[in-house]
C-alpha cells in the first residue's frame, strides 16, 4: 500500500517520526512560514512548540495563525490571510486535522488570487497558483495530506464545499503517526469513521477505476479493524500506523473517484448547523447503506466482508460499529430541525450534485428528505 506515496504529486514522508523533518523541508520551501492550526490542541500536545523549534534550528522564520475553528468558514480564511500578509510570510504550513490542513490550503490560494473564494469554487473565476504549502496532519481521518481539496463554509450561505484545483496539492506532507496519539476518544472515532466513509464512498462512486479500487478496499482492510482497537485503548504501534496510512489513502482515492451521497448530504448539515464532520457521517452513512445496498451488491458485499457480514447486513452491522465508538446514530438538531429540511435538500442538491450523481443510487428531492428526516432524534 505505501508504494502509492511515491506515485503523488506531493512528496508524502511517512512514518513515525517524520515530523522531524519539517526544519529541512521547509527550508526548501521559503524563508518564512504561517503556520495555520487550531486554538488548542497542537498547543497542549507540544507540536507546535516542537514544529516552531525545529523551523527555528534550520533559519525558517515563522508566525502562527492559530484560531481555525472545525469548520472553518470564509471569513476564518480571511483572516489568516490578514496574518499571513502582516508577517510577510511566503509560504503556509498547515498543522492540526483537515480544517487546520483545509484552511491552510486556501489561505496559500487566497494569497495569489484576489476575488471571493467561492467564485473560485463554482468556477465563476478561474483558479491559478498558490504559495508553497507543507502539511502536517495530526488527526488520521481526512486525508487532506493527500489531495487537492480545501473544504471550507461560506460564512453568509452556509454553502459547505470545497476549492478543488491542483495548485494547493502541498508540496511535502509530513505523515507521523506519533502525532495522533494524544487525540481525544471521541475526536479518534470521529475522524476514524471519516477515513472509512472516503474509502467506502471512493469506492463505490461510479468515478472509481480499478486503481482505486484496490487502494480504497486494502485501505479499509487496514482500517476496520484498527480504529475499535485504538478506541478501546488496546490498538498497538502498528494500529495506528494503519489507521494513520488508510487516512492518507483515503485521502488520495477521493482525490480520484470523489466522494459519494454521504458526504454530499453531510456537507450541508455541518454548514448550517457546524455539526462535527464525522458524526453527521455517522448518523447518515446506515441510513443510505440501506437505501443503496440493493443497487450495487456486487460492491456492497466487497465492503461488508471486511466488516465480517454481507450486503444485506450491513447497515444493522454499521449501525453497531458506529455504537461502540460511541458516536451518535441519531442527531440532536433542535426543535426547529424540521423546517430546515427544505433548505438542507436545496443546499444538497447546489453543493453536492456531483456526489450525489456519483453515488449508486440517485437521491432525488422526495429521497433526501427522507434520509434526513430519519436522522435526528
Amino acid at each position: 500500500m505505501q508504494s502509492l506515496l511515491e506515485k503523488l504529486p506531493a512528496s508524502i514522508r511517512f512514518g513515525a517520526g517524520a515530523v522531524s523533518q519539517v526544519g529541512t523541508v521547509a527550508s526548501g520551501l521559503g524563508k518564512k512560514a504561517l503556520i495555520v492550526t487550531g486554538r488548542s490542541s497542537a498547543k497542549k500536545s507540544g507540536v507546535l512548540d516542537k514544529v516552531s523549534g525545529l523551523l527555528e534550528a534550520n533559519g525558517v522564520d515563522w508566525a502562527v495563525f492559530d484560531r481555525v475553528p472545525a469548520n472553518p468558514t470564509t471569513d476564518t480564511a480571511k483572516d489568516g490571510l490578514a496574518v499571513l500578509r502582516e508577517n510577510a510570510c511566503d509560504f503556509v504550513i498547515g498543522l492540526g486535522g483537515g480544517s487546520s490542513l483545509d484552511c491552510a490550503k486556501t489561505i496559500a490560494f487566497l494569497a495569489k488570487h484576489d476575488g471571493p473564494l467561492f467564485d473560485y469554487i463554482y468556477g465563476r473565476l478561474e483558479a491559478g497558483e498558490a504559495l508553497p504549502i507543507l502539511a502536517i496532519p495530526t488527526t488520521c481521518g481526512t486525508g487532506s495530506e493527500a489531495n487537492y481539496f480545501a473544504v471550507t463554509t461560506d460564512s453568509e450561505t452556509h454553502d459547505k464545499k470545497s476549492l478543488r484545483t491542483a495548485s494547493i496539492f502541498p508540496d511535502v506532507s509530513l505523515v507521523d503517526s506519533n502525532l495522533m496519539k494524544t487525540m481525544p476518544k471521541r475526536l479518534l472515532a470521529a475522524v476514524g469513521f471519516d477515513a472509512i466513509c472516503h474509502l467506502m464512498e471512493a469506492y463505490l462512486s461510479k468515478g472509481c477505476t480499478p486503481e482505486v479500487a484496490e487502494q480504497a478496499l486494502g485501505g479499509l482492510a487496514l482500517a476496520v479493524p484498527a480504529l475499535p482497537r485504538l478506541y478501546a485503548g488496546i490498538g498497538t504501534a502498528a494500529d495506528w500506523e494503519a489507521l494513520t496510512l488508510s487516512s492518507t489513502i483515503g485521502g488520495w482515492c477521493i482525490g480520484q473517484a470523489g466522494v459519494t451521497a454521504p458526504h454530499g448530504l453531510e456537507h450541508p448539515l455541518s454548514g448550517l448547523y457546524n455539526l462535527t464532520h464525522g458524526e453527521g457521517l455517522a448518523a447518515l452513512t446506515p441510513v443510505i447503506t440501506e437505501l443503496s445496498w440493493a443497487e450495487e451488491p456486487a460492491r456492497y458485499t466487497r465492503i461488508a466482508r471486511l466488516f465480517g457480514t454481507d450486503a444485506a447486513g450491513l447497515t444493522d452491522t454499521l449501525t453497531e460499529y458506529i455504537q461502540k465508538l460511541g458516536l451518535p446514530t441519531k442527531l440532536s438538531l433542535g426543535k426547529n430541525y424540521a423546517a430546515d429540511i427544505p433548505w438542507l435538500v436545496e443546499n444538497t442538491i447546489k453543493v453536492s450534485i456531483g456526489g450525489l450523481k456519483g453515488h449508486p443510487v440517485f437521491f432525488d428531492e422526495e429521497a433526501l428528505r427522507l434520509i434526513f428526516s430519519r436522522i435526528s432524534e
